[in-house]
Parts: C-alpha cells; sequence; structure tokens
C-alpha cells in the first residue's frame, strides 16, 4: 500500500548573508588569453608581457620607467635602498612617515636600517597632515614617505613643498592608488620614486606584484639591479645577451655574474605580468565602477553622517577607492565590526600602526603623541569597494550598518545600545 503520509515540516535554514568581501579577482577571456600565451611560449622569466606591462604602467602614471617586482612592499624596500646607496644616507637617518598605514610601510625603512619618524595625520583624509610634517625635520631627515591612502593622493602639493625646501626625496606609497591625480599630476610622478601593488584586493590584481615608477634613469637602473640580486646592470635579462657583435658578448660574458650592490631576489614572473596587462588595459573600466560604488555607498549612507565619518575627496584630487572606509565619529568600532561580520561584510581595521605590538615592543606607547591616529585606530574601520560588488550588496551593507544603530534610511537619532563615547582630541 502506497504511504502517503506527508514529509514532516522543518524549519526553513536561515537565508546566508551576501559575503561582501574587502576585495575580489575574477579572470576573465583576456587574462586567459595572455596567459595561455606565456604558457606557449615556455618563457617565465622577465619577457616581452612584462616589458608591456611595465611599458603602459609607466606611460598611465606619467613616468618614464616602471620596474616590476614582486611586491608593493619589495618596491618600497629597492626604493629606500636606491636612494640610500646613491645619495650616501647613513645607517639611523630618518624617514618621516605617516603616523596610520599599512606596517609595510614602515616596515621597510627598519629594514633598511633606517629610523621611521611618524607624522600624524589628517583627521578628514586619513593621509600624512602636512601641516605637521616641518615638525618632525631633524638634520638627520632625509626623506618623506607619504602614503596614497585607500584611493585617495595624500597632499602632494604641499609635501613637494616640504621637500624642496629642506631637500628631502619623496617616495610615494601608492599601493592602494593607481590612475589618480592631485593638482593635475598623477601618483607616482611626484616623487623621486612611486610605489604600487597588485597584491589581492588591490587595484590591479595579479596574485603577487608590485612597481616603482620614476622619471630619473640612474634610479631605474638601480631599481632592476637591487630586485635582481645586485647584478651588474649589463646582465639583468636573459635577452640581454642577444644579437650583439662579438666584442659585447664577451663583455657581457666576463660580467654576467658579477654583482655590485646588496641586492634582493624580487622579481616577477611573466604569469603575472600577463594578468596585470590584461587589467591594466582596462583601467578606465575599473576605475569608473569603482568610484559609481563609492558613490552609492555614500548616497545611501548620507543618513548616518552624524553618527558615521564617510570619506571626503579634496577639490584638488581624485579619490579611486580601493577601499571605503567608515570612521565612528565618537565610539569605537568593535561592536559595529563585529556586527557587519556577522551579517557577511567583511572588514578590515583602518590600518592602525603604531599601536601595533610589534611597534609598542620597539617604541612604546606613542598613540597620545598622534591624537587622529589613536581615533582611526580605535574607531576607524574599511570594507569592499571593488568592481563587482552589486547593488544589492550595497543595499545589504546598508541596511545593516543602518540597522546597527537602530535606524532605518531617513529616520533621526541612533539609539546608543552600545559603548560610551570616547573623549577624541581631532
Amino acid at each position: 500500500m502506497l504511504d502517503i503520509t506527508p514529509f514532516p515540516r522543518r524549519t526553513p535554514a536561515p537565508v546566508a548573508a551576501p559575503k561582501v568581501t574587502v576585495g575580489d579577482l575574477r579572470l576573465g577571456d583576456r587574462e586567459k588569453q595572455y596567459l595561455n600565451q606565456v604558457i606557449d611560449s615556455n618563457r617565465l622569466s622577465y619577457g616581452p608581457f612584462t616589458e608591456r606591462f611595465e611599458s603602459l604602467f609607466a606611460e598611465l602614471h606619467d613616468c618614464k620607467y616602471s620596474v616590476f617586482c614582486n611586491s608593493g612592499t619589495s618596491a618600497l624596500h629597492i626604493a629606500l635602498a636606491a636612494l640610500k646607496e646613491l645619495h650616501g644616507w647613513a645607517d639611523g637617518d630618518e624617514v618621516l612617515v605617516p603616523a596610520v598605514t599599512f606596517v609595510a610601510t614602515s616596515n621597510v625603512v627598519l629594514h633598511n636600517r633606517l629610523t621611521p619618524v611618524f607624522v600624524d595625520v589628517d583627521p578628514l583624509t586619513y593621509n600624512i597632515d602636512p601641516a605637521l610634517i616641518e615638525a618632525k625635520i631633524t638634520p638627520r631627515t632625509k626623506a618623506i614617505l607619504p602614503v596614497h591612502l585607500m584611493g585617495l593622493p595624500a597632499d602632494m602639493g604641499a609635501i613637494d613643498q616640504i621637500a624642496r625646501k629642506h631637500d628631502l626625496k619623496v617616495v610615494e606609497d601608492s599601493c592602494e592608488t593607481m590612475f589618480a591625480d592631485c593638482r593635475g599630476r598623477r601618483v607616482g610622478s611626484w616623487g623621486d620614486i612611486g610605489c604600487f601593488s597588485t597584491y589581492i584586493a588591490h587595484y590591479i590584481v595579479t596574485g603577487v606584484g608590485g612597481l616603482a615608477t620614476t622619471n630619473d634613469p640612474d634610479l631605474a637602473i638601480m631599481l632592476k639591479s637591487l630586485m635582481n640580486h645586485g647584478r651588474d646592470s649589463i646582465y639583468l635579462s636573459i635577452d640581454d645577451d642577444d644579437g650583439v657583435d662579438q666584442k659585447k658578448l664577451f663583455e657581457i660574458a666576463a660580467k654576467r655574474f658579477r654583482f655590485v650592490h646588496l641586492g634582493h631576489s624580487f622579481r616577477c614572473t611573466e604569469m603575472e605580468a600577463a594578468i596585470g596587462l590584461a587589467q591594466l588595459e582596462r583601467h578606465q573600466e575599473i576605475v569608473t565602477a569603482r568610484t559609481a560604488i563609492a558613490a552609492k555607498y555614500i548616497e545611501r549612507l548620507s543618513g548616518l553622517d552624524d553618527v558615521l565619518q564617510l570619506p571626503t575627496t579634496p577639490a584638488d584630487r581624485d579619490h579611486v577607492f580601493m577601499l571605503f572606509p567608515l570612521v565612528l565619529r565618537d565610539e569605537p568600532k568593535r561592536a559595529l565590526v563585529n556586527h557587519l561580520e556577522a551579517n557577511g561584510v567583511e572588514t578590515r581595521d583602518l590600518l592602525p600602526l603604531i599601536n601595533q605590538p610589534v611597534y609598542r615592543k620597539l617604541y612604546g606607547d606613542l598613540e597620545p603623541q598622534y591624537p587622529v591616529a589613536r581615533w582611526l585606530n580605535r574607531s576607524g574601520l574599511y570594507i569592499g569597494c571593488h568592481q563587482y560588488v552589486t547593488d544589492d550588496q550595497i543595499d545589504h551593507v546598508a541596511d545593516t550598518l543602518y540597522g546597527f544603530f537602530g535606524r532605518t534610511a531617513g529616520t533621526g537619532t541612533a539609539r546608543k545600545h552600545h559603548a560610551p563615547p570616547l573623549e577624541v582630541a581631532r
């Protein structure tokens, strides 16, 4: 006999919250085409894809030279190493660094046996505050290392004036910002060297990778040498001995295994360059998508302006929104971070540096000296703003944020249901 007993009623499983990540990567047809060309060529070391990638990247950043290495951190490391060697800096000489940035910015100063000197940041842009720079300059100061944070250039006009006045070198940490202008000039072209990253979740993603840009031919040669073990510049690529006459070949052979600087193995491969080139060729599409997503975030979240500080874009520069910063005006962030994470919105802290355990060990408690950095360390975070974020995800982020503050869009004062306000000097 047929059993027609109904299936037991089950409680529906909760719908999983959408995962809004801080970054994403989707390899398209062009990336796959270029990767297949690399595979078919049996060439992984420096070759035609790396040359094209470097050339186009330099052109798009108003520079003559670009050097592709294995990370933005490596680019920063060899930038300082090149300047230190060329200009005779001594161990312990000082480099000015913003008090809010990714830890690599100041780590590379220490790795080059130099001394990072921290400068507090602007409370609206989160970039180094030019008004505070000159007070930090001493006879041992050799360079300023401004950071273009989360897609927004630092105030390079003011920084450039200070650097010229005090005869300081400038290395732009532009690992989070590409294709953006400040006062009509592209990031990476203001300083002696600009440094960029193509790591996961960055603007152009190659998996690993970084670039250093410059308009100085001597620096370009030094950078290439330093990322290649300090090798003599006569042989920096396996193509350098192709098609030369016998006299030149013998000279190259004599110097091919000669090392003239204390260098590193910071090279990258044709595979990463192929992926990067494919994305670089559609960079304007990426810029347009990210800025449009940011505009939607700002519009949706404008009703929370009394409790959340949204991104600021000064009139003299672009913001290309690698990431989307959010800063609680008066309260610590941990409850909000937990609420977002529990609802499928991935977050990161807004780049705390001076309160990191390793820096507390080295320098003690620096936060009282840097009130804006202290506020951002306690109250700042960021969420994803990459080109794959959908309108539904933007709505979900907005609804999640409004819900945390006990509001719906367009309603009044937030319900204070979490930690008490902080007293922050801003």
